[in-house]
């Protein structure tokens, strides 16, 4: 009986294990049920401000495959794939974490659409409550986007991406927000960032409203 019992004991305590990181992932969603993107995570405060940089790549496509040297972490433009289907990915997918996040070379074609992206770091992905908050912002987006117009996608920045671009986040910087934009005016494009602390939905309310997915080069395609 004495055998039984610890076998019972230890039977629970893995069970346990295995559930807790799900039973603590719905109270952290629960968290922002009902909330607007507004009203999700940290206050805009947490941001830093958003810089510029000139920027190429506009409908340079390299074969499927083929790795870009990307310069900056995350990446806001630059040369890309070109493959119905898979760059750029759907508009659908809207969250993805280091299994499914798909190649930079694919993603950097929805910035051309005019997607905004935010990015997170391998310390937010560690954090059970920010990644809720993506989530929720991701599955609000989704919801309310009813004419595809709301381009928007939540994307790691992983460690094989920092290996691979030998680029951080700046310290204390946790979060980022991108964008390529076309000054239609001047004939020329920039790349957009700005970066955060932590999540803010208030911080990339005001984001995506000073840049818009129809100031990209390519804002109908998507």
């Amino acid at each position: 009986m004495a055998i039984v019992g610890v076998c019972v004991v230890v039977a629970l305590v893995i069970i346990g294990a295995a559930l807790y990181p799900k039973v603590r992932q719905t109270i952290n969603d629960q968290k922002w049920s009902g909330k607007s993107v507004g009203e999700i995570g940290a206050p805009a405060s947490v941001c830093g401000d958003v810089t510029e940089k000139e920027a190429s790549g506009s409908q340079e496509h390299v074969p499927e495959g083929q790795q870009v040297d990307y310069t900056e972490a995350p990446p806001a433009f630059g040369a890309h794939w070109n493959v119905a289907g898979v760059a750029p990915t759907p508009i659908g997918d809207r969250f993805y974490d280091e299994d499914s996040r798909p190649e930079l070379e694919q993603l950097i074609h929805n910035s051309e659409h005019g997607y905004t992206i935010l990015w997170y770091d391998t310390t937010a992905n560690d954090n059970s409550s920010e990644v809720s908050a993506m989530r929720a912002i991701a599955k609000i987006m989704d919801a309310n986007d009813t004419n595809q117009r709301l381009k928007f996608k939540v994307a790691p920045w992983t460690k094989a991406d920092v290996k691979e671009t030998g680029k951080s986040f700046p310290k204390g910087q946790h979060i980022a927000f991108t964008h390529w934009r076309a000054d239609r005016d001047n004939q020329k494009q920039y790349g957009v960032w700005q970066y955060c602390s932590k999540v803010s939905g208030a911080a990339l309310k005001k984001f995506m409203a000073e840049y818009p997915f129809t100031d990209s080069p390519e804002p109908y395609a998507y």
